[in-house]
């Protein structure tokens, strides 16, 4: 675990990557907060293979106001020893280059090694699993807490579940939740060409998941009330109005990670020198949390813009499986995507106008009895909602900074190292208090019977 007085400490965070689209932002993020006194963060330094780059990153991220003297140092994924030697000065490493199947194993590796923290804004499951596999046990020796998915992938996820779960008060219990996000802008914005490199890789490697996933032992199967659930690839959702597209996104297999690890762990993760407090929150929150079948979809008024999805989806799957096809995708995204991504990324005024919800649709019994005594139809309908500002450059780097503050301010109530997914390390902190304080909101909307 980083030390929280090490006189060798010089930098409470490191931003790796700041140059890059989402860099930048986050950033920014961070700006806001450097030294002010509530805030945890009081040094900062930004890495990266282009120092001059960085500079005119922390220009813009500054702008109006003259950039700070903050320490930007050359670091490069090439060069092992040049991430090692600033990590071991390093508590806490926010990565923010992607792709991470591509740049993310040896920043990784190098925390791992130095005992360094790092959080990430990965949306990329086998690269996030397969940390877990190289990682977990050397992390667990060094104090190094890695943790992926930091981002809109996969905290509002992560923390919208637990905070959906929690309103189905005993004896009631959800058997299935579905996720609908949708994006809303008074722009027409288009999307990061990261995450669309991600996709386009993902479908070239995914046989590689499927392999990983074969050589290790199964996960831990929570308990789940109720019958099977296999939700829809294609629906219209009517009690919030929308066309759905199931997605096969990261979201759904980070929250089962969660649900694995809570079942191994029904009071959580205990923390390396927990306080008294802190242990007494972990042990009342994480029973009122019960697993459910779980699936992300994209929701729209509109069925044109679930059909630029479903376009999309299919020139990726058919042309992602092969090398030419894959340069004819990178080539052109704007044509593939039917201009949902661009090389050019965003403007300002495009993100400023764009913002999300993300609507959690649960149906459960209204007592869990109900599905032991084998009445398997759900009873209940229960919906919550976490909603923010546009998720790739202003929600990710309002998550990803309080998740550092959070990992920063209460480092000691958290394990003292290992790979983990988001939401069984944060659940049990004030995470939802400090996003919520910031933007991104966590509302109940309704209950109802489902009995006819």
């Amino acid at each position: 675990m980083a030390s929280e007085s090490s006189p060798w400490w010089d930098f409470d965070i490191v931003i790796f990557g700041a140059s890059g689209f989402t860099g930048r932002y986050v950033l920014r993020e961070a700006l806001k907060f450097l030294s002010t006194p509530t805030s945890p963060l009081k040094t900062l330094a930004l890495a990266g293979r282009n120092p001059s780059k960085i500079s005119e990153a922390l220009a813009w991220a500054a702008s109006p106001s003259s950039p700070p003297p903050i320490p930007i140092f050359y670091a490069d994924v090439s060069d092992s020893s040049s991430l090692l030697t600033l990590f071991e000065r390093t508590r806490l490493v926010l990565n923010c280059v992607g792709p991470f199947r591509l740049y993310g194993n040896p920043v990784v590796a190098a925390c791992a090694e130095a005992g360094t923290d790092y959080l990430d804004i990965c949306g990329e499951p086998e690269f996030m699993e397969r940390m877990e596999v190289e990682y977990h046990e050397r992390a667990k020796m060094t104090g190094s807490l890695v943790i992926s998915a930091c981002g809109f992938d996969s905290i509002p996820a992560e923390m919208g579940f637990i905070f959906h779960s929690r309103q189905w008060e005993s004896p009631a219990a959800a058997n299935r939740v579905e996720a609908y996000v949708v994006l809303e802008s008074e722009r027409s914005i288009v999307g990061n060409i990261g995450t669309y490199m991600s996709a386009v890789l993902g479908v070239a490697n995914a046989s590689s998941l499927q392999e990983l996933r074969r050589s290790r032992p199964k996960r831990a199967r929570p308990q789940i009330p109720g019958p099977p659930f296999k939700p829809k690839s294609i629906e219209r959702q009517k009690s919030l109005g929308l066309w759905a597209l199931k997605l096969p996104s990261a979201d759904a297999i980070v929250v089962r990670r969660t649900f694995a690890a809570l079942t191994k762990n029904p009071q959580g993760l205990q923390g390396v020198i927990e306080s008294v407090e802190h242990k007494v929150k972990r042990r009342q929150l994480w029973p009122t949390v019960k697993p459910a079948h779980f699936a992300v979809k994209i929701g729209s008024k509109s069925p044109w813009a679930i059909i630029r999805f479903i376009f999309t989806g299919f020139f990726i799957g058919l042309f992602g499986t092969f090398a030419f096809g894959r340069k004819l995708l990178l080539r052109f995204p704007g044509l593939f995507s039917l201009g949902w991504f661009s090389k050019r990324g965003p403007t300002e005024e495009e993100v400023n106008s764009a913002t999300f919800k993300m609507w959690f649709v649960g149906q459960g019994y209204s007592d869990v009895k109900l599905a032991a005594e084998g009445k398997t139809k759900p009873d209940t309908e229960i919906i919550t909602r976490v909603s923010g500002p546009e998720i790739g450059y202003l929600a990710t780097s309002i998550i990803l900074i309080q998740c550092a503050f959070i990992v920063l301010s209460q480092r000691k109530n958290l394990p003292n190292g290992g790979v983990y997914p988001p939401g069984i390390i944060f659940g049990a902190t004030d995470l939802q208090e400090q996003l919520q304080a910031n933007g991104i909101s966590f509302d109940f909307i309704s209950k109802r019977s489902l009995r006819q």
